[in-house]
């Protein structure tokens, strides 16, 4: 005897988004659960290297001036983040360097930022902590690294649809 199976009905959280694209609302909706995820794992592993008070956007602006040990300008942190709303990165820095984990240094009518040691002690403690709770239970459910990359690589194509889309809605 063979079961029937019927067949499942899109994942969405917007059903009157889904008539004409089914799968582009089940993307939207996975990427909206995985963006808030992603936020509170962020969130959590800093709070579990020590620094509670930040939030998803401090962390990420922490990584950011730390990536590849250089200084960084505000516009080149925007650009890299994708960030429209550089006040944010603004607030970001400013927390960041009350807390003694970023510095700026004026170079000509520009600032720029640099993780301090004790900045460089946090992402390293983040970096312990994501290997721990995260890259090994990757490893535990079978993803391939080739498929994380693939997948990485769909994201920001799909980013710059959105970007795209954001601006033709904007000259409407």
């Amino acid at each position: 005897m063979t079961e029937q199976r019927t067949p499942r009905s899109p994942i969405v959280s917007s059903e009157h988004l889904s008539r004409s694209s089914q799968e582009t609302s089940e993307f939207e909706f996975g990427l909206i659960i995985a963006g808030h995820a992603f936020d509170r794992w962020m969130v959590r592993c800093m709070t579990a290297s020590g620094y509670p008070e930040l939030g998803a956007l401090d962390v990420l602006v922490l990584h950011s001036v730390n990536h590849r040990e250089r200084a960084k300008r505000q516009a080149d942190i925007c650009l890299v983040l994708n960030v429209e709303d550089t006040h944010t990165v603004t607030y970001a820095l400013k927390k960041l360097g009350r807390l003694g984990l970023v510095a700026g240094e004026k170079q000509g009518k520009e600032s720029l930022f640099r993780t301090t040691e004790l900045g460089r002690e946090a992402c390293s403690r983040y970096a312990e902590i994501r290997e721990a709770c995260l890259v090994d239970s990757l490893a535990s459910m079978g993803i391939e690294r080739e498929e994380m990359s693939r997948l990485a690589g769909l994201l920001r194509a799909m980013s710059g649809l959105y970007d795209q889309a954001a601006r033709c809605a904007a000259s409407l």
